[in-house]
């Protein structure tokens, strides 16, 4: 979750409060008048969250095609009365490019009743229904960037969101499974889908989705099971640290070199909140903050004032590239 206001920077929302949130932006919700204003306002709002990033993959809304009509890139449909935006990916390879469709929900900042009811039973945060994250943006380029570190492996993205960065291990990298995990079930829907879009793009990987909880009894099942973790901007609420970094313990491979890669801004003490746990789970780490030369440039504009990302400051927004070895 990206933080970029004043507020923002002086109190971090625990799970609870944000849940609360979601209700009262549920009971005041306003309907526009007609659904192609309706459609319009949410196509725009979620263009708005999508550029304020890196933008280091190339993108654009279209048309889903998965409906037989539609005269518009936002749709109605299984998911009730959420209207879904596909986005469609430019990911180049070598001297081709390769294109990926991901969905997403896009009028979430009207929340509804039903978003509250499934963070509170499950204990989790709805962050992963509002956008694309940058983090997330600058985790799923570094993989396109270092595809063959995933090659033959098997691999688990952890709190996705929407699974950017899942998609394109799965889409350029020839991992062996890609398994694409968030304890939100709605965020898993909009998942499968996008996994049943692109199913075409995955070669020989085997690619499926997840509900994960961090501190379920589940995780044993997985065990000592994955060669590489990644996971974007998973570090914001501090009561999950323990869990956050159990679940990576637990995970990794023990009998061969595995690893984590986690890319998160700094947030004042919370990402050292975060790593002290995973010290004391008896994880190592390092950190490396220039890790990617474009990365670094769009940084540096962002700080000298580039406006189309207002109020970028390093330490809420520059994600740092963090490895987690047993």
């Amino acid at each position: 979750m990206e933080a970029n206001t004043t507020a923002d920077k002086i109190s971090e929302p625990n799970a609870s409060s944000l849940r609360w949130g979601i209700l009262r932006r549920a009971l005041l919700r306003r309907h526009s008048s007609s659904p192609d204003e309706q459609s319009e306002l949410d196509l725009n709002r979620v263009s708005r969250k999508a550029s304020r990033g890196f933008n280091l993959i190339a993108y654009h809304v279209i048309d889903d095609p998965s409906e037989e009509k539609s005269d518009t890139s936002t749709s109605k449909n299984q998911f009730g009365s959420s209207r879904v935006a596909c986005f469609s990916y430019k990911l180049p390879i070598h001297h081709n490019s390769l294109n990926i469709l991901l969905y997403q929900r896009v009028d979430a900042d009207g929340a509804n009743l039903n978003d509250f009811e499934v963070c509170n039973r499950h204990n989790i945060d709805n962050t992963g229904l509002v956008c694309q994250w940058p983090s997330e943006d600058v985790l799923a380029y570094y993989c396109l960037s270092n595809a063959d570190k995933f090659r033959c492996k098997k691999v688990i993205e952890l709190g996705s969101g929407y699974g950017l960065a899942g998609l394109v291990i799965a889409a350029v990298t020839q991992a062996t499974e890609v398994i694409i995990s968030d304890g939100n079930p709605q965020v898993v829907d909009y998942i499968q889908r996008s996994i049943d879009a692109n199913s075409g793009a995955f070669g020989d990987s085997i690619v499926k989705p997840m509900v994960l909880h961090w501190n379920h009894d589940k995780l044993v099942d997985f065990s000592n099971s994955f060669d590489i973790i990644v996971a974007s901007d998973c570090t914001f609420f501090r009561e999950f640290h323990k869990d956050l970094a159990r679940t990576i313990r637990t995970l990794l491979r023990k009998e061969k070199p595995s690893e984590a890669i986690l890319f998160s801004p700094r947030r004042g003490d919370s990402l050292d909140k975060f790593l002290l746990e995973t010290e004391d789970s008896g994880l190592h780490y390092n950190i490396i903050e220039m890790y990617d030369s474009e990365v670094w440039r769009r940084h540096q504009k962002f700080v000298e004032g580039d406006d189309s990302w207002p109020n970028y400051e390093k330490d809420h927004c520059y994600p740092l590239l963090v490895n987690i070895t047993q």
